[in-house]
C-alpha cells in the first residue's frame, strides 16, 4: 500500500511537472493507470538524464573549440601579428569560404593534408553517384520500355474484349432467337402429336385396322428395309448361280419366286400407306 501511494506522490509530482501552471487533466486514479504513468515517468525522467548529459557534453566542447580558438588567434598574434580583424573584406570573404568549406566537408583543420583526402572522398562519391545515376537511368529507359510494351498489350485486349463482347452479344441473341424458336417448335410437335392421336382415335372409332396406324407402317417400312437389306447377300448369291450352266430352269424359277414374294411385300405396303393417305 505505502508502495502504492508513494508511486501515486511521484506520478503527481511528475504531472505538475510537465503541465507546470496548467491544470493537470482528469483522470481516473487506479492501480493500472498509477502503474502506467509511472512507467512514463520513469521513462521521461532517464531521457531528460541522457539529454541533459548530452548538454552538458556539447556545452564542455564548445568551450573546449573556443579556447582551442583562442589559442589558436593568440598564436596567430604572437608570431605573425595577424589577426581577422585586420583582413580586408576580400581577405575576410575567403576565410569563411575556407571555413565553410572545411565545416561542409567535415575535416578538423584548413591544411591542404585535411582538405585533399576530402576533396578525393567527395569526387568518388560524385563518380559513385554519377554512375548510380547511370544505372537508374538504364533502369528507368527498361521501365519506360515495358510500361509502352504493357500499354499496347492493355489496348489490344481492350480491343479483343471489346469483340468478344460483340461477339457474345451475337451469339446471345442467336441463342434466345433459337430458344423461341425451339420453343415454336416445341409447341407445334405437341400440336402435331395430338392432331395425330385425335386422328387415330378417329380411325380407330371409324373401325380402322390397327396395323394401319402410323407406328405399324413405321414397324413394317422398318421390317421392309430389313428384309431388302437380307435379300442383298441372297440377290449376289442367285447372281453367282445364274452364271452356273448346270439347271438354270431351276434357278430361274427360284429367282421368280423370291421376286414374286418381294413384289407381294412392297405391295402390300403401298396399298397400306395409301389407305393410310386417305
Amino acid at each position: 500500500m505505502e508502495a502504492q501511494e508513494e508511486k501515486e506522490a511521484q506520478v503527481a509530482a511528475w504531472l505538475k511537472k510537465i503541465f507546470g501552471d496548467h491544470p493537470i487533466p482528469q483522470y481516473e486514479v487506479n492501480a493500472r493507470t498509477t502503474e502506467i504513468l509511472h512507467h512514463l515517468s520513469e521513462r521521461n525522467r532517464v531521457r531528460d538524464r541522457d539529454v541533459s548529459l548530452v548538454i552538458e557534453d556539447l556545452k564542455q566542447k564548445a568551450s573546449e573549440y573556443e579556447s582551442e580558438g583562442k589559442h589558436l588567434q593568440s598564436l596567430l598574434m604572437e608570431s605573425v601579428n595577424f589577426s581577422p580583424a585586420n583582413l580586408s573584406s576580400t581577405g575576410s570573404r575567403y576565410l569563411n569560404a575556407l571555413a565553410d568549406s572545411a565545416v561542409a566537408l567535415e575535416i578538423k583543420d584548413t591544411s591542404l593534408a585535411s582538405f585533399i583526402p576530402a576533396v578525393n572522398d567527395l569526387t568518388s562519391d560524385l563518380f559513385r553517384t554519377k554512375s548510380k545515376n547511370e544505372e537508374i537511368k538504364l533502369e528507368l529507359a527498361k521501365l519506360e520500355k515495358n510500361l509502352t510494351a504493357t500499354l499496347v498489350l492493355e489496348k489490344c485486349l481492350r480491343e479483343d474484349l471489346k469483340k468478344a463482347e460483340f461477339h457474345l452479344s451475337t451469339e446471345r441473341a442467336k441463342v434466345d432467337n433459337r430458344l423461341q424458336n425451339m420453343g415454336f417448335l416445341k409447341a407445334k410437335s405437341e400440336e402435331f402429336r395430338f392432331g395425330i392421336r385425335t386422328a387415330e382415335e378417329q380411325l380407330s372409332s371409324r373401325g380402322m385396322d390397327a396395323s394401319l396406324s402410323h407406328q405399324s407402317l413405321v414397324a413394317l417400312s422398318e421390317k421392309l428395309a430389313e428384309l431388302k437389306r437380307q435379300t442383298i447377300p441372297l440377290k449376289k448369291k442367285l447372281e453367282s448361280y445364274l452364271d452356273l450352266m448346270p439347271n438354270p430352269s431351276l434357278a430361274q424359277v427360284k429367282i421368280e419366286e423370291a421376286k414374286r414374294e418381294l413384289d407381294t411385300i412392297e405391295a402390300e405396303l403401298t396399298k397400306k400407306v395409301d389407305m393410310m393417305e386417305l
